[in-house]
């Protein structure tokens, strides 16, 4: 239920009046409203968005203080995080969608599908490491039955019973009810009680027709991702919510796509969470192909923008706002604590969609890591399941420390903090 304004405090820290009283007149009435717990219209979220460049730093000041505020309010001063493993089961794919740089055909090289028991040994191994979750996803591969899906649950639950699946895209799920010859609300409910525990909202890209069209010729329309959410919702499977930006979108695009989450989860209340993922172009055919045409992926006010304005717009309805690491980095990720995010995320283990669109942000972040970027921010590191129930406080004692599953080869995601200690705030 969303929280009225004489629900909040409205004592307000000096420095957040400061910020708010140095703010245009019309950004500084969009956050008081949204300070008394007033829901922000769309077109004020847009208005939040388009305070981009030097002439509207002082908005953006006003903005991610109000961010920080509303942060505190809903959820203190403890930032999340859950200990998982990433299994990609196969690359396999041939729907063509232009940004993305994971898929590949049968025949290429680096082409895998694995076997529902070797996504098992995976997922006893993250298991073996503290793992609580295992993230799993794939490419919608042409010779794929529809069962596939069930199986793997099965495999899994048999394996490990307690271990939370959260798994298949809403395009998976399209693709394996077409598969199955069965309805959305079937197919899920039988995945469902196959062992199926919750569902990463990806594949939301921007729900919009026109840019949809653009990035993945509407193969899986904006109206098709919105049912496939809500029956998920409706079975009792909840599900995170994503938006990927920084590409052939914008601010109206960006304003319409969180307030359409905001609408659904008014309705459903299914939503664990927001991820706002940013467009990684490097190797990306919508970028390599279209470098005229398509933008290098966010900016970095941009990147502050979208965290903050989702926390501003979703306050009361969804509370918990992720970084993704895999996408920004542990240093920028750090950042976004001050922007309104309260979680960051998993360890992961294991990371290839971002790594394959040109990522170089490694693909695992221990839990005891996890606790010094938090610590370093004045803040209390909490592990978490799947569904944001606390599973440890590490406010006077830190996790096992465990070295990386996969080998770094020299690098260390920590060693902006490591290398100059006393410039860190």
């Amino acid at each position: 239920m969303k929280t009225t304004g004489q629900d909040f405090d409205r004592r307000r820290p000096v420095e957040l009046q400061a910020r708010l009283d140095a703010a245009r007149a019309p950004i500084k009435r969009i956050l008081n409203r949204a300070l008394l717990g007033r829901e922000i219209t769309e077109a004020e979220g847009r208005a939040l968005f388009e305070t981009t460049g030097p002439d509207a730093a002082l908005d953006r000041e006003a903005i991610y203080a109000t961010a920080d505020v509303l942060r505190a309010r809903a959820k203190g001063d403890r930032v999340s995080f859950v200990v998982n493993r990433n299994i990609n089961f196969t690359n396999i794919c041939y729907m063509g969608c232009r940004f993305c740089g994971f898929a590949k055909r049968r025949e290429e090289a680096g082409a895998e599908w694995l076997s529902p028991d070797q996504v098992v040994a995976r997922a006893r191994e993250a298991w073996d490491r503290g793992g609580t979750e295992v993230c799993i996803q794939g490419g919608l591969h042409p010779k794929m039955e529809g069962r596939y899906y069930r199986d793997l649950l099965r495999s899994i639950k048999t394996a490990l019973p307690d271990m939370h699946i959260h798994a298949f895209s809403p395009f998976e799920i399209w693709y394996g009810a077409r598969k199955s010859r069965m309805s959305y609300r079937d197919f899920l409910a039988d995945l469902r009680d196959c062992g199926l525990g919750s569902m990463p909202g990806t594949a939301a890209e921007i729900l919009d027709t026109e840019v949809r069209r653009t990035l993945t010729k509407n193969k899986l329309s904006a109206e098709a991702w919105v049912e496939i959410i809500r029956t998920a919702h409706g079975v009792g499977l909840p599900t995170t919510a994503t938006i990927m930006y920084g590409h052939v979108d914008g601010p109206e695009h960006w304003a319409a796509h969180i307030a359409l989450l905001r609408d659904i989860q008014r309705d459903t209340g299914g939503f664990t969470e927001l991820v706002p993922l940013s467009f990684i172009h490097t190797d990306s055919p919508l970028y390599t192909q279209n470098p005229d045409q398509v933008r290098p992926g966010p900016t970095d006010e941009e990147i502050d923008l979208m965290h903050a304005v989702s926390r501003i717009m979703l306050a009361g309805f969804i509370d918990n706002i992720q970084v993704s690491w895999t996408k920004l980095g542990a240093e920028r990720a750090r950042q976004m604590l001050s922007r309104g995010v309260n979680d960051l995320g998993g360890t992961l283990m294991n990371e290839s969609i971002s790594r394959a669109a040109g990522s170089n942000h490694g693909q695992e972040i221990t839990a005891l890591e996890l606790c010094e970027i938090i610590r370093s921010a004045g803040r209390i590191p909490m592990r978490r399941n799947t569904i944001y129930d606390t599973v440890d406080v590490y406010d006077d004692h830190d996790p096992e420390e465990i070295a990386p599953l996969v080998e770094r080869a020299g690098s260390d995601p920590l060693d902006f903090l490591r290398m100059f200690p006393e410039v860190v705030q």
